[in-house]
């Protein structure tokens, strides 16, 4: 039982906002969707969106600016937005976009034995870990195409927990987003905040960078 043995052994990461500086590429995309339907979004509300699936995205932007559409509608501005952010994509990200301390920490969580998986509800996982050139340091990857609950239905954790073999309390989940955060608690799991601790306040603890994180960070959970 967990109860009997806590030790951590699988860390599962977010992508955007977590593993790579994305997220302003969605922003992007999301501003330019919102300003053909004669609205716009800022920062503040861009914060709902953060670790939803596209589809809940579209959900909650139509419902912000007092709109109502059919789902083929909803359908199609989804596909305009994932169009303009792999656009994005194509052309700026490099694996320069890894934030820093990401590649130290995942080396180190490597060289010490702990298993590895993304749980991100992104469609473009592949995409993106490729570009990166990062993908080769993961165990095990779940994003939106395996998934069909959307956090804080903790669904791509155990998915992921599942895949690496281990149990949901041995696990340890970064995530930039409430509703992750959110996720990875209803899932039985550690949560480790990347980002304010006021917005991510039902995290374990948080971090502001992985330059603060290290494989002795965890062993204290």
């Amino acid at each position: 039982m967990c109860l009997q043995d806590k030790k951590i052994r699988a860390c599962i990461f977010d992508m955007d906002g977590v593993l790579v500086n994305t997220e302003k590429y969605h922003f992007m995309a999301w501003q330019r969707l919102t300003e053909t339907l004669g609205f716009t979004i800022d920062e503040k509300f861009n914060e709902n969106l953060k670790g939803v699936s596209r589809s809940v995205c579209v959900d909650l932007i139509l419902k912000h600016g007092g709109l109502t559409k059919t789902q083929e509608e909803k359908n199609a501005l989804a596909a305009q937005k994932n169009e303009w952010f792999l656009e994005f994509v194509k052309t700026e990200v490099t694996p320069a976009n890894v934030y820093p301390g990401v590649l130290d920490f995942l080396h180190s969580l490597k060289s010490k034995g702990y298993k590895t998986a993304v749980g991100s509800a992104s469609k473009n996982t592949m995409l993106l870990l490729n570009k990166l050139e990062i993908i080769q340091y993961f165990d095990a990857i779940v994003d939106g195409n395996m998934i069909e609950k959307a956090k804080p239905n903790p669904e791509v954790f155990l998915k992921g927990a599942e895949l690496l073999n281990v149990r949901p309390c041995e696990c340890v989940v970064f995530e930039d987003a409430y509703s992750g955060v959110e996720a990875a608690k209803n899932g039985g799991m550690y949560c480790i905040g990347v980002g304010s601790p006021e917005v991510l306040s039902k995290a374990d603890f948080c971090i502001r960078t992985f330059m603060e994180m290290n494989v002795e960070r965890l062993k204290e959970l």
